[in-house]
């Protein structure tokens, strides 16, 4: 195992890491930026060196500065996080080239894998079904109007570099679509500096359920079950929760299979998660595959017990997973709301400032995952999420109203937060009803 290990990221996973590193005796590494000079999560951390600016190009991303900074602290692995240079297969191929080893999978699986339109025809080829539509990349909008006539509207433009929402429009007519087109485009290419994009046929009114993945490399690889993420705003997720209360158990045992099937084909190891969306007969569709460790990753923690950060350090130090497949239980529900600093009254804009007060709710069955506290000053150089706080129950009525208690005992003054429309949401009969779909708080809360 690692004696210390760098981590290239900020904020809730950084410390996250801090943690896990603490408790199986590993020296940890921080590297921050001039903005979160001083943040208190930072202390968890035996090291720490300050890698540039505020902005993320200044600091986070500059891939010179974070071999440097793990060179001069003696790190023998780095831990990319969720985000920033998480799957960036060339930053995983710097780190092995420079003697690092990288926390995550192979720079040839990530560079296969991470790519949405290659992931897509990877998936056909395993036999799992994907969204009808392009082929390949599309240059020219009179390309993405052919793909759209022939299976008509709505259509989907996706960046294969997208993430996060960015560098995904939706249309339903030939303007729209134009429009959308140059949009996902431009804005792939200031996000990830790659502008290409494919078309795919809408699903309306799908689910969001994914297939959280670990493997080793001496080919264990096994599923933590699903999460579902249909409750979604502007295609961020706003409410996880596992298991899906939308499918059955021959639907989830068959898109569970399907997701390890896949991983082993390329020969994927370490953590990631296989995206799909459900349409209302069950029928499931491969969307994408994140190369990294998830935001929502507490929600599979809770329903099984596995520690997924330590898990990922026994893969990428070559030793074998603790477990295999059948040791791996669902024990029942585990719901999460990503609280973020968001006016949900105004669109979700982004409300950064200070934390002038917080009181954070706990009791049985309750976890906060967050590097926040009072007196922090939400940056809006970065994501807007202050914490992610799970909800454990027998049931998925028990974890609901777990959550609302949770959430109602929540304080947080200075900013805005996401808390009021969450507690509106889990209150709602489409949620308490699992009938929601990937657009229904855009269309409720107009």
């Amino acid at each position: 195992m690692f004696q210390r290990i760098l981590v290239a990221n900020r904020g809730e996973i950084a410390q996250r890491i801090f943690r896990t590193c603490r408790e199986m005796g590993i020296e940890s590494v921080a590297v921050f930026s001039e903005a979160d000079r001083g943040a208190a999560y930072l202390e968890l951390a035996d090291q720490k060196i300050c890698i540039g600016g505020p902005r993320v190009g200044d600091s986070y991303l500059k891939m010179d500065r974070l071999i440097s900074a793990a060179e001069v602290s003696g790190a023998e692995a780095i831990h990319p996080g969720y985000g920033l240079l998480s799957e960036n297969a060339h930053f995983a191929e710097v780190c092995r080239t420079c003697g690092f080893e990288f926390i995550g999978p192979s720079h040839e699986a990530m560079a296969l894998l991470g790519d949405k339109n290659t992931a897509r025809t990877l998936a056909r080829k395993a036999g799992i079904p994907t969204v009808p539509g392009s082929n390949g990349i599309i240059e020219k909008i009179e390309e993405a109007l052919e793909i759209a006539h022939e299976f008509e509207y709505p259509v989907l433009v996706k960046a294969t570099a997208g993430g996060g929402g960015r560098g995904m429009r939706l249309a339903y007519n030939d303007d729209e679509l134009r429009t959308a087109f140059v949009q996902a485009q431009e804005e792939a290419k200031a996000c990830f500096g790659n502008g290409d994009c494919y078309v795919e046929k809408y699903i309306e009114n799908p689910r969001h359920v994914e297939v959280q993945l670990i493997a080793d490399n001496y080919g264990n690889a096994c599923h933590l079950y699903e999460r579902d993420c249909t409750m979604q705003r502007r295609h961020q997720k706003l409410i996880e929760e596992s298991p899906s209360p939308h499918i059955g158990e021959k639907t989830r045992k068959k898109m569970c299979e399907a997701a390890v099937k896949l991983i082993q084909s390329v020969g994927y190891t370490n953590a990631g998660t296989i995206e799909f969306v459900v349409d209302q007969k069950e029928n499931f569709y491969f969307i994408e595959l994140n190369a990294r460790i998830q935001v929502e990753h507490p929600v599979s923690e809770q329903l099984t017990g596995i520690d997924l950060i330590r898990a990922q350090f026994h893969v990428a130090a070559n030793e074998h997973l603790p477990f295999t497949q059948k040791d791996i239980q669902a024990n029942g529900h585990a719901i999460e709301c990503r609280i973020n600093a968001e006016d949900p009254n105004f669109n979700f804009a982004p409300s950064p400032g200070k934390i002038t007060k917080l009181v954070i709710p706990g009791g049985y069955g309750v976890r906060f995952d967050s590097h926040v506290h009072a007196g922090y000053t939400v940056s809006p150089y970065y994501d807007s999420m202050v914490g992610k706080l799970i909800c454990w129950g027998r049931d998925r009525e028990e974890a609901r109203r777990r959550m609302i208690r949770a959430l109602s005992e929540f304080q947080v003054e200075g900013i805005k937060t996401s808390i009021s429309r969450q507690l509106e949401i889990l209150r709602h009969p489409v949620f308490i009803n699992a009938e929601g779909y990937t657009s229904f708080i855009e269309k409720e809360w107009k």
